[in-house]
């Protein structure tokens, strides 16, 4: 399996490396409307009132992609995804903050216009998840760790803004398989929780083509 794995990425980038088509770099920020059933059940049979099925995170992402023919992309991006959840106790504050790093190799069908294209698509990719957790009426903070992977489609889209920048707005729904996160200095886990979740969102950006 390493060796297919070392193969593929191998040819990927013998791709990314000789292609003579246009490269393309973005960065952009949107927010997620992400739903996490373990999670909201942990926290409102312990510390919060009844949750939303969907809660909103904030999503920075940055990417690299380059035409491997006149209408197919692969893309590398790196996301970072920020969430929190806090809520007032008799015995003082809780408060839950959580972030997932996830790097992601997406694959696209282009159609292109003058001074326009659209990019139909998904990838797959590693998730990194670090939470924090502030205890009720407990001075320390507790850290927590966990390795998943996860699954993108998306729909995005560059309109020209002037020669070789564009103004880029995607569309996405998200599938990530976390397993419950552990303390980085002991084997103690976070309750009963994995960090399943799916969601869907909207991000803004701009890109340059070159």
């Amino acid at each position: 399996m390493k060796k297919i794995i070392f193969t593929v990425t191998i040819l990927i980038f013998a791709n990314l490396s000789f292609a003579q088509n246009p490269n393309e770099v973005r960065v952009s920020m949107g927010i997620d409307f992400v739903s996490v059933p373990s999670l909201n059940n942990y926290l409102e049979s312990n510390y919060t009132d009844l949750l939303s099925t969907f809660n909103s995170a904030v999503n920075f992402s940055g990417s690299y992609g380059r035409m491997i023919s006149p209408d197919k992309q692969l893309e590398l991006e790196a996301g970072y995804l920020l969430n929190s959840y806090n809520s007032t106790l008799i015995e003082g504050t809780y408060d839950l903050t959580y972030s997932i790093i996830m790097p992601s190799i997406l694959y696209y069908y282009v159609l292109s216009g003058r001074g326009y294209n659209f990019k139909f698509g998904g990838g797959a990719g590693v998730r990194i998840l670090s939470v924090n957790e502030k205890l009720p009426a407990d001075p320390n903070n507790y850290n927590y760790s966990s390795l998943g992977y996860g699954f993108i489609l998306r729909a995005a889209g560059n309109t020209a803004l002037a020669e070789n920048i564009f103004a880029y707005i995607a569309v996405d729904a998200r599938y990530d398989q976390i397993k419950e996160p552990q303390q980085t200095s002991d084997p103690n886990f976070i309750g009963n929780v994995s960090f399943n979740s799916f969601s869907l969102g909207l991000r803004l950006g701009i890109s340059y083509q070159f």
